[in-house]
This record gives structure tokens, C-alpha cells and sequence, in this order.
């Protein structure tokens, strides 16, 4: 068996094993001696005890073990990912005009983000303060003489791979930074102007393997081994002797970690992986393709028939090199259809039975193929595909039955629900306005934030709750941006939704946006001050790199609301997602921000569109978008408009559904670059603001125009925001609601 711990320069022993494990490769010769000249410190953590980390290098530059750390011998020093690391002396840069930072690690499957592999430099309140290093996100490594914004980096666009041992390595001479895995070169920059002599003036006090010089950030959780900085950027030739693996070593290492876990019993599709950690390509066989497909698509044998033996093979490739590897699995028979109803029926629910304020979902399909149809006690209240009528201000509740037919087959069951629909509320006038926002791309600020306006002026705001969230996030990446709040047609419900991103993580924004979030998370209410339990809701398909500023509006024609966001969209052939695309918007219909419709492309031009935010006037659908691929002529919010808010515009429509009214919409005011538009209507008068983030700048800055349909959209004058807001929305509320948002949250 290929050890886990082997690597390229441990020689024929090595070559040796992965020859075995592939069938007889022929031996291979040993790897050259090791690259010593030029070495600043070198830890080789495989010593059997002790608290230091001896530098073998023979420059007396010993570091110092502390925290969750454990000695695995020749398996390194094992991080435990809540304090362990090693502290590697003072002013270890010092007169560095060129340098390469070598080691092996072996990260943890639940390593915690942002997190850094190795960071060298200085830290102030907890900020790093001119410093190198290396994390696995994005797999990446920067330079920076300040703080984030001065970051020069150097990424390979993709996570390196985690629960494998990889030797990372990184180069820079000359102004020109190489990054390397596994001896391999996968990312360069040339034109670095900050040398690691000149970080602190030679003088640096946070230097660590394992631990960021971000106060914040999580430790490496994972195995470490063989750190080394050199004095001179390494040529390539040097780089590969570090830790070259071939491609018949890394076939036997992606197959030794390959693994579906247990088969035994398997009643669902599996999941097989195309890609292993060292870079081998899968492919998949099967012996019985009828029961288990080679892309994991399960069919179980039909009840009564018995379980079924299959068997899968793996053949994993990587250049020349192919070997494979079997499983064995066992298919389960299928269920009865008897369980299947009754499975399905206990999963099914009516939201909120107890107090309806609008249409519901009543789906049609359940658990394992089944069919629902739907009956209603009382038609007029609520039809059998879900559509509500609600009793008028004043009257009493409608309580009615819902009853439910599950079925499969000749194979039914029936199951009532007893739901309540509330009377409508009272109509008010709006009086006032509600913003949500974000206030920045640090971890303080990715939250959800509040401000009321003073009465019906909507360019003076107070923030609310002290100035402190109103929202925060516990899913997905813990990160909240671009927050929307629709009411609902009826006027007394709520839905809160935001962007799942997290930049202050440690993020970039390449990153992102190829393995970036899926989900919206999303909140309800129907007081705009108590918020129901956050949601994590999976709106993107699988081929989506992320999804952004997720916005809504209610269709009246479909009696639903119509969800968009943009999301970048990669091929099916691209499974990492390491290709080129651009952003489009997509689109989903929900009458419950629980269920969603499967996404469908609304808005691509051909180039890069996002944020968009839409408002009805008439019979006529004003849309405004980022246009981040300058088809209207500039990198600025564009406006449309169209008398069907679910018309699409794929590049090759010609001519377009939604008609261009105005392009470069900041820039035309005066703005320097904008995005992030929300749009309001005043309360007051016939006029419209557009509230636009110059990122570059002053954050959220107010628009306005008195007309839609022929807009002039100027900067506002006076106006008092709240601090620092940005890319979020504002709501007319009524005085009660603001008067409620004032009292209970200022």
C-alpha cells in the first residue's frame, strides 16, 4: 500500500509502492539531492517530541511549537486548528529582495475559513500591517505592505485540494512571483513592486506556519512538514526536486484516498467524483449500468425482486498514467408503495396553516415519485392549485380543510389539513420609509443593518438598534450582503433575503465567484422588527460559481413572486469551475421563499451583467442594472423597460425584450463608478429616488428623477444617510410600522 506520507523526494521507495499499487510500474531513479543553498531556516517536524522546531538548516533559526500541536513523526506536526502553530523568529524577511517559501501540508476536510497556511509580517489591532503568505482558498499567496487593499497576489483560482499531503511553493524574484503545487507552476504575476526585505523595514514580529497574521482568522487544521525559506527564488528545475510527483505516483495517491463510503446499502444515487485531490481525472463503469448508472444514478430493484450486487469501477488518469480501482455495491430493493405513500404524506406540510396571508404552495410531485392532488372545503378561499382569497378587513378568519391525495400506482392515501386564512389588514398610507443594508467588506460589516427615515423625507435617516445589526448570519458562509425586503400584495407580510457571501472571510473575489455560494438565506416577519428563524435556500443550479444580490418582485399574472440574482453559470464539462464565463441574472418563481422554482436565465446579454432591481409603474416594468460588461456603454447602471416582467434576453435576441432607456446613469449624474441600485417611489410627490453604492467612493449616494418613463436622473442635495451604508433596500412603511421600527429598534 502507497503510504500516505510519501512524497517525490523520498525516492525509490515511493516509486517503488505506486508501481505496485498501479500493477508493475517500472522503478524509477532517485530523486536528486536536496536543494540546500541558500536556505534561511528549514523545519523538517518529524522529530518524535519536544516544543522546538528545530531549524536543521544550521542557522540557529528555531521556532517555537505551541497550542493544539502534536508530533506525528515522519506525518509532521499536526495542527489541531484551535491555537497550534509555530512561531518562527523575529525579522526572518530582513534584507530579502527575493525569497521562496516551501512546504508540505496536509489540510483538514473541515478546515475553517479565512485561515493561512503560513504568514509572515507584522499585525496592529489585530490587522495584518505589511506581511506574506500562503492560504488554500483560492489557493493564493500575497504580498502586501499595509494592509488587504495593498495585497499583491499570486492564485491559482481554485481551493487547494484538502486531505492529501501537497508540497506548495511559492517564488518571487526579480518582480515576478511563481506559485507551484506539488513542483508543478499554476499561477505567476509579474510586476511585484514589494519585496519581502521591505516589510516593516526589515523588522517583523508575526511570523508563523499555521496561524494569519489576522487576529481573527481561524488556524490551520491539518498536518504540516518540511517548511523552508530560501534567500533567492528558486529556479523551476529546484522547485520540481522539492516535491515533483509524476503522474503515476499521483494515480496511485488518488486512488488509494478514493472512497464512496458505505455501499452496502445503498437506496439512493451516489455521488462520483470526477477529480481527486492530486489531480487525477475519474471515470466511472459499471457492471450493471440498469441498476447503477455511470454517473451514480440509482435504480433499485422493484419490491419483492431482492437486492442487487454491482459492481463500480474507477479508472483515474492523469497524463499517460491510468489505473483503476473496484467497489462493490449493494442496491437495496425498492420500498413498497404502500411505505412510499405513507413516507410521503408525512412529509408533506402547508406552511403556515395557521395564519395564510397569501397564496400557498400546494406541490403536485412527492417523496419517491409520488403524486399529490389537492381538494379544497371552501373554493372561494383557497383553490386546489393554492391560489388564496382573503376575508376582508374586518371579518373573521376562514377556517376551511385542505385535503391531500398521495399516490402512487393503485396505491393512495389521503391527508387532511386544517388551515386558517386571516382577514386582509387595514390599507394605510405610506408615511415613511425602512432601509437594510451592508456596511462594508469586513466581518463587522457583512450583516444586515437598519435605518428609519424622519417621517416622509426620504433623504434624512436615523440608523436603528444603535448602530448595530439587526441581522446576522449562522449558515453558509456566515456573511450577509445586498439585503432586499418585499411586502407582500397583500401589505401585512415580509420576506428579508441576502446575498450568502463572506469577502471579509478572506474570500477573493475570483474566488467567489467560481466556487461561491448557491444559497440565498432569507427571513420573514410581518412587523419588520421580529424575524422568523434564518433559512439557507438553495437557489442556484450546481453549475453556478455563485450568487449574488438576490432580489424579488411579485407577479400578479402568475400569482407568485419572481426571485433574481446573478450568478455566473460554468459547463457542464467544468466541474471545478476553473474556466472563463460571465456573470448573468437568473430568475425563480416562489409563493413562499421556501419552495423555488428551477432557475432560469432572465438577463445575458453576452457580457457581464448583475444587481439588478426592478419597480412596476402602470403596466410597465422599469428595470436598473449593473452593467459590468459596458454594453451600454460604460461600467454604470443601465435602465430598461418592459410590459412583461418575466421576458428574457439571451445574446443572440435580437432585438431585445426589455427596451434600453438610459445607460451610464451614475456617471451622467456626476457619480464616479455605481451598482447596487435599489428604486422608491416617494411617498409624497411624483418623484422616484435611486439609491446607487459608489464602491469607489461615498457608498450609497441617492438619485432622483420625477419620471420613469422619461428619466433625468440627477444627484439629490441634502441628505443625511445612515454611516456607511451599502448595496440594500428601501421600503415605504406605513406610520405605524415606523413608529414600531423606532420604538422597538432605536
Amino acid at each position: 500500500m502507497l503510504p500516505t506520507h510519501s512524497r517525490a523526494r523520498t525516492g525509490p521507495a515511493l516509486i517503488t509502492a505506486a508501481a505496485l499499487a498501479l500493477g508493475g510500474l517500472a522503478a524509477a531513479a532517485p530523486a536528486s539531492a536536496a536543494v540546500d543553498d541558500g536556505l534561511v531556516l528549514k523545519y523538517n517536524l518529524t522529530e518524535a517530541a519536544g516544543t522546538v522546531a528545530e531549524d536543521s538548516s544550521g542557522n540557529g533559526r528555531d521556532g517555537t511549537i505551541s497550542g493544539d500541536a502534536t508530533r506525528l513523526g515522519s506525518e509532521g506536526l499536526q495542527l489541531g486548528g484551535t491555537n497550534g502553530h509555530v512561531r518562527l523568529p523575529g525579522d526572518v524577511m530582513r534584507g530579502l529582495n527575493s525569497i521562496t517559501v516551501s512546504t508540505e501540508v496536509k489540510i483538514a476536510p473541515d478546515q475553517g475559513t479565512p485561515y493561512f497556511i503560513w504568514g509572515m509580517g507584522n499585525t496592529t489591532n489585530g490587522t495584518g500591517n505589511g506581511y506574506l503568505f500562503t492560504t488554500g482558498n483560492s489557493y493564493r499567496t500575497s504580498i502586501a505592505s499595509g494592509n488587504w487593499a495593498t495585497e499583491q497576489t499570486t492564485s491559482a483560482n481554485r481551493d487547494l485540494a484538502r486531505g492529501a499531503w501537497k508540497t506548495i511553493t511559492y517564488t518571487l524574484g526579480w518582480g515576478t512571483a511563481v506559485l507551484y503545487e506539488d513542483g508543478t507552476e499554476v499561477a505567476r504575476r509579474t510586476g511585484v513592486t514589494i519585496t519581502p526585505g521591505s516589510i516593516g523595514g526589515g523588522t517583523t514580529t508575526a511570523n508563523y506556519l499555521g496561524r494569519s497574521v489576522y487576529s481573527g482568522d481561524k488556524y490551520l487544521k491539518g498536518q504540516v512538514r518540511d517548511f523552508r525559506i530560501y534567500n533567492r527564488a528558486l529556479s523551476a528545475g529546484e522547485v520540481r526536486e522539492l516535491g515533483y510527483v509524476s503522474p503515476e505516483q499521483r494515480v496511485a495517491l488518488d486512488l488509494q484516498e478514493l472512497s464512496l463510503g458505505d455501499t452496502s446499502a445503498v437506496t439512493a444515487n451516489l455521488k462520483l467524483p470526477l477529480a481527486g485531490p492530486n489531480g487525477s481525472a475519474y471515470t466511472w463503469s459499471s457492471s450493471d449500468p440498469a441498476v447503477v448508472s455511470p454517473q451514480g444514478a440509482v435504480t433499485r430493484p422493484a419490491h419483492g425482486t431482492g437486492n442487487v450486487a454491482v459492481t463500480l469501477t474507477a479508472t483515474a488518469a492523469s497524463g499517460e498514467a491510468a489505473a483503476t480501482k473496484t467497489f462493490s455495491i449493494t442496491v437495496l430493493e425498492d420500498i413498497s408503495d404502500v411505505q412510499k405513500v405513507s413516507e410521503a404524506s408525512t412529509a408533506l406540510n402547508v406552511w403556515d396553516a395557521n395564519a395564510i396571508r397569501g397564496n400557498v404552495t400546494l406541490p403536485t410531485a412527492g417523496l419517491h415519485g409520488t403524486k399529490v392532488a389537492w381538494e379544497s372545503s371552501d373554493e372561494p378561499v383557497i383553490t386546489a392549485t393554492g391560489e388564496v382569497t382573503r376575508p376582508a378587513y374586518g371579518s373573521e378568519p376562514a377556517k376551511l380543510n385542505l385535503h391531500a391525495t398521495v399516490s402512487i400506482g393503485k396505491t393512495k392515501v389521503r391527508k387532511k389539513f386544517r388551515v386558517t386564512v386571516l382577514p386582509l389588514p387595514n390599507a394605510e398610507a405610506k408615511e415613511g420609509y425602512a432601509f437594510a443594508y451592508f456596511t462594508g467588506n469586513d466581518l463587522a460589516g457583512e450583516n444586515i443593518f437598519m435605518a428609519a427615515s424622519r417621517g416622509n423625507d426620504a433623504l434624512k435617516w436615523d440608523e436603528l438598534n444603535g448602530g448595530k445589526p439587526v441581522l446576522k448570519s449562522g449558515l453558509g458562509t456566515k456573511g450577509l450582503r445586498d439585503p432586499f425586503i418585499i411586502r407582500s400584495p397583500e401589505g401585512d407580510k415580509f420576506y428579508m433575503i441576502a446575498t450568502d457571501l463572506s469577502i471579509g472571510s478572506g474570500t477573493s473575489w475570483d474566488s467567489s465567484q467560481r466556487q461561491g455560494s448557491q444559497y440565498i438565506e432569507v427571513w420573514e416577519s410581518t412587523d419588520l422588527v421580529n424575524w422568523s428563524e434564518q433559512r439557507h435556500v438553495k437557489v442556484s443550479p450546481d453549475a453556478a460559481g455563485n450568487t449574488w444580490a438576490p432580489e424579488a418582485h411579485y407577479d400578479e399574472k402568475i400569482g407568485a413572486y419572481v426571485v433574481y440574482w446573478a450568478s455566473k453559470i460554468y459547463a457542464g464539462s467544468d466541474p471545478n469551475h476553473t474556466g472563463g464565463t460571465h456573470n448573468k441574472m437568473m430568475y425563480s418563481t416562489t409563493r413562499d421563499f421556501r419552495t423555488f422554482t428551477e432557475a432560469k436565465v432572465w438577463n445575458d446579454p453576452g457580457n457581464s451583467v448583475i444587481d439588478s432591481t426592478v419597480i412596476k409603474e402602470g403596466d410597465t416594468f422599469y428595470r436598473f442594472t449593473k452593467d459590468e460588461g459596458r454594453v451600454s456603454g460604460c461600467l454604470d447602471v443601465m435602465q430598461e423597460k418592459s410590459d412583461d416582467l418575466l421576458a428574457v434576453d439571451l445574446p443572440a435576441t435580437n432585438p431585445r425584450n426589455w427596451t434600453l432607456m438610459g445607460n451610464c446613469i451614475g456617471k451622467n449624474a456626476g457619480t464616479g463608478g455605481v451598482e447596487g441600485p435599489t428604486v422608491f417611489k416617494s411617498n409624497t410627490e411624483e418623484k422616484y429616488y435611486l439609491f446607487v453604492d459608489e464602491f469607489g467612493g461615498r457608498g450609497y449616494i441617492p438619485l432622483e428623477s420625477t419620471s420613469l418613463e422619461n428619466p433625468d436622473w440627477k444627484l439629490s442635495t441634502n441628505y443625511e444617510l445612515p454611516r456607511a451604508p451599502r448595496h440594500g433596500t428601501v421600503l415605504p412603511v406605513t406610520k405605524t410600522e415606523l413608529e414600531r421600527l423606532r420604538g422597538q429598534l432605536g
